[in-house]
């Protein structure tokens, strides 16, 4: 007996010396999605996309990653880049901002400002949003950032940065630029909507139908008309020139579900606000959220020589996942857990899987994580448990 106490010990310093067998990469929790098939849509235009904001699911795509001109779509990065400063507080939507001569010189949509004019960065914005000016763009770019071309650089340096791989801008406004112009994709135009309708901002200009600026003295009206008609409607904005020709991004919500349809390179404005509504009714008729939580209270797992005897695997997140309608009342859960685990145990290691089904068909993956860390037993605890089986037989 005393010597296979003494052996017992011997392999609780082996397996506290030893490498784990499982570490926390340290990523953050997504969930697997499995592609299913969907109900299926056509649009009569060349580019487009249909998003989910919450998840990024993409329910529909034409030759969305073909570059392509923007137009005023380009103000969707520019206001973004101006609610980021607000939202720093580098800017207040209080300040002055003065028109340079450059500014004052652009063409297509403007509300004509004049060199040395002043108007608050509120007014400016809602120029930008609404009326799609781009003199109030320039102007707000060069607050910004100083000049125009470094705003540019900006605008650049934050596409990377959502993954925009495929767009390039050239300027603030979409303006073409002698032979050469910013160009973008269905895709990347999702990408930054989404990143814009994170800030609840937007909504305070994106949504008016009319309003005045220079204290009612110059008349706004919303360039998307999806705002005066379609149940929902959020924003965005729409763009034209001869080489983009009729372009829109159109947000919508209801019931809290928020979606993005992104239409490029339309041959008329009606066309573009057709493509974009029937997007969205499609979205809104066949897809929801639904809260994914466990069926059942998920068992602790025990800890191989942890500090703690075991931990607890929580969901990872709160997550929602995008499902059909026809199929979201009818999933089932199955979760995979190991029956131990050797420490250490990080916080948020993923330690096994809740699987969701519509009957046969696995429609997502979610890790179950651990809810606190469990940190190895040191040496001396190891011989105190060693002494513990030396003199009382037990651990």
């Amino acid at each position: 007996m005393r010597g296979k106490r003494i052996i017992a010990g011997i392999l609780l310093v082996l397996l506290l010396t030893s490498p784990a067998s499982a570490f926390w990469s340290g990523n953050p929790w997504e969930p697997e999605v499995i592609p299913v098939a969907a109900p299926s849509i056509s649009v009569d235009v060349p580019f487009a996309i249909l998003m989910e904001k919450e998840t990024g699911a993409v329910l529909f795509e034409q030759d969305a990653d073909t570059p392509t001109p923007p137009a005023s779509i380009t103000k969707i990065m520019t206001t973004l880049l101006v609610l980021e400063e607000i939202e720093a507080g580098r800017l207040s939507l209080d300040d002055i901002i003065t028109t340079s001569r450059h500014a004052a010189s652009m063409g297509g949509s403007q509300i004509y400002l004049e060199e040395g004019e002043q108007m608050t960065a509120r007014d400016m914005l809602k120029a930008i949003v609404v009326s799609s000016a781009n003199d109030a763009s320039v102007a707000m770019a060069e607050h910004v950032a100083g000049t125009e071309e470094a705003f540019v650089a900006r605008m650049n340096q934050r596409a990377a940065e959502l993954g925009m791989v495929n767009s390039v801008f050239l300027n603030s406004t979409g303006l073409p630029m002698d032979a050469r112009e910013s160009h973008v994709t269905a895709r990347d135009v999702a990408l930054m909507s989404r990143a814009l309708i994170q800030h609840e901002l937007v909504r305070e200009f994106s949504m008016i139908w009319m309003d005045t600026v220079r204290n009612g003295e110059f008349g706004l009206s919303n360039t998307n008309r999806l705002i005066y008609y379609f149940e929902g409607a959020t924003g965005l904005k729409t763009g034209f020139t001869q080489t983009a020709m009729y372009c829109l991004a159109a947000t919508a919500e209801r019931n809290g579900v928020e979606y993005i349809a992104v239409v490029l390179h339309g041959a008329t404005s009606a066309q573009r606000f057709e493509s974009a509504q029937a997007l969205l009714n499609f979205a809104f008729a066949n897809y929801t959220l639904i809260d994914v939580r466990p069926e059942a209270v998920l068992p602790p797992i025990r800890v191989e020589l942890g500090e703690a005897d075991t931990v607890q695997p929580i969901l990872g997140g709160h997550p929602r996942l995008l499902l059909e309608r026809r199929t979201a009342s009818n999933v089932t859960q199955i979760v995979e857990l190991p029956d131990f685990i050797p420490a250490p145990v990080a916080a948020g290691q993923e330690l096994g899987t809740l699987t969701v089904s519509d009957g046969d068909a696995i429609v997502a993956v979610i890790p179950l994580v651990a809810g606190d860390a469990v940190e190895k037993i040191s040496l001396v605890q190891v011989f105190q448990k060693f002494l513990r089986l030396l003199f009382t037989g037990g651990l």
